[in-house]
């Protein structure tokens, strides 16, 4: 993708995309009095190296401690008229390894990160063997108990459509409302590893490891998707199983109207031959 370096106005609003390694952060969201750093912390102080102003950014999506962005969205407003290849050449210059801006697009003032979005989806690997991995440490979640994914997959299917997931939301959930609609979950396994794709309108605060700590639960045969369905309807959280690890999540891509223009998002991460 070719990247102007013709400044833009001061104040255009900017689009882009963010990929990081969650484990190093203590989540999205800055936190000014943690001694340990935030994405958006790392991010906007790189941002302010390159236009020498204070930038604020916005995201599509706050991600926990130890979970990963492969394509969160951001939008911020362009303090001192730089060129979209300076704010992605030269942030990326500024930000930590773990850290990269991918893309970053001219849009209009009604673009929001957040609101703007139709649909965010997430991605959870399961690294399902005896022995817990070494190479993947960090990046994948690892469940010693074989899984059967056909099981997860009938499970999965109580999961579709707009109700209420009551069930599957964390205790500390600020959310108005604990309705959400789910297009799309599909488990697959790919030699030792447990996929999870789930795609909805928004979640809630742990809905998705929540989820997946269920289907865990019914794909080692502890529990059925008879009782999957029921732990859903009885909007009870404490009836669900255990919350998931952060490490196996990922915030894998992000939907916004055509009429953005912003570049598709490559499927990611993958897996082959084991290796992410």
């Amino acid at each position: 993708m070719r990247l102007s370096d013709s400044p833009l106005s001061p104040g255009a609003r900017v689009a882009a995309r963010i990929e990081y390694h969650g484990g190093h952060y203590h989540g999205w969201q800055a936190q000014p009095h943690l001694t340990v750093p935030t994405v958006q912390e790392a991010l906007e102080a790189s941002l302010q190296e390159v236009s020498g102003e204070t930038v604020r950014t916005t995201c599509a999506g706050r991600t926990d401690t130890g979970v990963h962005g492969f394509a969160q969205v951001v939008h911020f407003d362009d303090p001192a008229g730089r060129s979209l290849k300076a704010w992605v050449m030269g942030t990326n210059r500024y930000l930590p390894t773990d850290i990269r801006v991918h893309w970053a697009r001219e849009v209009p003032q009604s673009f929001h990160a957040r609101f703007s979005a139709t649909a965010r989806r997430y991605r959870y690997i399961v690294c399902n063997t005896p022995t817990r991995p070494a190479l993947l440490h960090g990046l994948v979640t690892w469940y010693r108990h074989s899984l059967d994914t056909r099981l997860m997959n009938a499970a999965a299917e109580a999961l579709l459509g707009e109700q209420d997931f009551s069930a599957f939301r964390a205790a500390s959930c600020q959310a108005s409302s604990p309705n959400r609609c789910v297009s799309a979950c599909t488990v697959m396994r790919q030699g030792d590893y447990v996929v999870v794709d789930i795609t909805a309108n928004a979640f809630l605060h742990h809905m998705v490891r929540n989820i997946v700590g269920s289907l865990l639960a019914v794909g080692s045969q502890s529990s059925s998707v008879e009782w999957f369905e029921e732990v859903l309807q009885s909007r009870d959280r404490t009836l669900a199983a255990d919350t998931a690890p952060a490490e196996g999540l990922y915030l894998v891509d992000v939907s916004y109207p055509g009429e953005f223009r912003l570049p598709e998002t490559p499927d990611g991460p993958t897996l082959l031959r084991g290796r992410l």
